[in-house]
């Protein structure tokens, strides 16, 4: 592409009409005849490898400032803010690949990836050649894509874009998380419509207060055209909030309308008539919703689900009939059944919010002579303030508590543990144990339950490591659960 083509409307500044062969945000990634974006990234700074780009071919620097000693036969190209126009440069380079899908972001603490996933997983089982974009793996119609971030870099992702395009995908589905929002990363992405779906606190080692991070949610809703919508959960006290500036048009959701304070209309109005570990019945306008999903938490998922889809004008009946086969997320309230009848749930529940939803649930639904035993670390290097809220909440929702690692990082697993036991109503309490050791953890929790308890794994989820001190072993929760489930048979 012609570097004039690719930059009007989107580089103020005149630029000449020489060929462009690829763009790239990392100086390894630059071909000969590339354009380089010099960024000052959270880790390093772009600027410094203009040198190494220019040696790997680059004919063009986008960049913020110029660099001391500029190379003959390189144009350089000096901006305001670089993070915020590679979406739009990488959306013309791969020819506005969105323009010509069905894209519809989904955002929020929890649910994410539950509602991305299982959309994409509808839509390619009623025929529709479909993308996802999401935290555990991304696909392009059915070829699997790996995963490294919620949201990729907008290169990678409008490349990504353009090869669902290229296989015929009609829709895609992407988490959009705030990160992505804050850095710019969803510039440039054309969106059909819009998901909200909770905020509680998160990420707030990187946004510093609730309310930056809220306003980063709300940034994807502001990037909305008025030919767009918008759906939130209505039940969600920050809700309306987010929609408050958006120029799409508004559409809500909600599980206890006469309950809730939300005046607003709800579109999209849920009741749940059946919450068992074999799964949820649904009215939904009217609808009956049957799934094999577990707990009021997935049941708001479904409403986000078939809000969406009655949004991108699909026939109701074809939609429920299909939702009624589709199998939670990876990682997502995954459920594993001993021989003995001893139940084991390994959860992705990382936030005080999800740890009280996904125990919510399971009180809802046992009996009254099963126990819970739950097992819990906190992320090291991530939000300090939630260590013992989440402590608190396993304590007060459980039977039994083993507080263990998770993914360390570089912090000291005794010293996040020690954070979480700051918030336990009664840091005696014998029926809290400490278990460093993730695996062993585990196995004291399925040895100690009795046949028909609950073992919740909580915070992993899908994931197939732990991090300790800047290495990543080999570790799945869902995969060491199910070998203690069999050793205690």
């Amino acid at each position: 592409m012609k570097l004039n083509e690719l930059t009007k409307g989107i580089i103020g500044v005149e630029v000449t009409d020489i060929e462009i062969s690829n763009i790239a945000l990392s100086s390894n990634d630059v071909k000969e005849g590339g354009l380089f974006i010099a960024t000052p990234g959270t880790v390093t700074d772009g600027h410094k490898f203009i040198d190494e780009a220019i040696e790997s071919g680059a004919i063009v620097i986008v960049c913020e400032k110029l660099p001391a000693n500029q190379k003959e036969g390189v144009e350089y190209i000096v901006v305001e803010e670089a993070q915020l126009i590679i979406g739009q440069l990488a959306s013309r380079f791969f020819g506005d690949p969105t323009h010509k899908m069905q894209v519809v972001g989904v955002t929020g603490t929890n649910g994410k990836t539950t509602t991305a996933t299982l959309l994409y997983n509808l839509f390619e089982k009623m025929g529709y050649k479909t993308g996802l974009v999401s935290t555990i793996r991304n696909y392009v119609h059915k070829k699997e894509v790996a995963a490294t971030h919620t949201t990729p870099d907008p290169i990678s992702l409008h490349c990504m874009f353009s090869d669902m395009v290229d296989a015929g995908c009609e829709y895609c589905f992407i988490e959009v998380s705030s990160h992505a929002l804050d850095q710019g990363r969803a510039r440039g992405i054309e969106f059909t419509g819009a998901v909200f779906s909770n905020a509680t606190h998160e990420h707030l080692d990187y946004h510093v207060t609730f309310e930056e991070y809220l306003k980063a949610k709300r940034g994807l809703f502001e990037l909305l055209h008025p030919h767009a919508w918008a759906l939130a959960n209505a039940d969600d006290e920050n809700g309306e909030f987010m929609l408050q500036s958006t120029q799409a048009s508004k559409h809500f959701y909600s599980l206890q309308k006469e309950d809730g304070t939300f005046a607003g209309e709800i579109n999209f109005e849920g009741l749940i008539i059946e919450n068992s570990f074999n799964g949820l019945v649904l009215d939904v306008n009217g609808n009956k919703v049957i799934s094999q999903l577990i707990g009021k938490f997935n049941a708001y998922n479904l409403l986000a689900i078939f809000g969406t889809a009655m949004l991108l004008q699909q026939d109701p009946a074809k939609v429920t009939e299909v939702m009624a086969e589709l199998h939670s997320a990876e990682g997502r309230f995954d459920i594993l059944r001993g021989s003995t009848g001893k139940i084991g749930i390994v959860d992705y529940a990382h936030t005080p919010d999800a740890v009280e939803n996904v125990l919510s649930t399971i009180n809802e639904i046992k009996k009254d002579d099963q126990k819970i035993i739950t097992v819990i670390g906190c992320g090291g290097d991530r939000d300090k303030e939630k260590r013992p809220q989440m402590a608190r909440i396993a304590q007060q929702f459980s039977d039994y508590v083993i507080l263990t690692g998770d993914n360390p990082r570089s912090e000291e697993i005794l010293s996040i543990i020690k954070d979480m036991k700051a918030g336990l109503d009664d840091p005696d309490d014998e029926q809290v144990l400490i278990t460093p050791d993730r695996s062993e953890a585990i196995d004291t929790a399925v040895y100690t339950a009795r046949e028909n308890d609950i073992i919740l794994i909580a915070g992993k989820g899908h994931e197939n490591y732990q991090e300790i001190k800047g290495t990543k072993y080999d570790f799945s929760d869902r995969k060491v659960l199910d070998e203690k489930l069999r050793k205690y048979e």
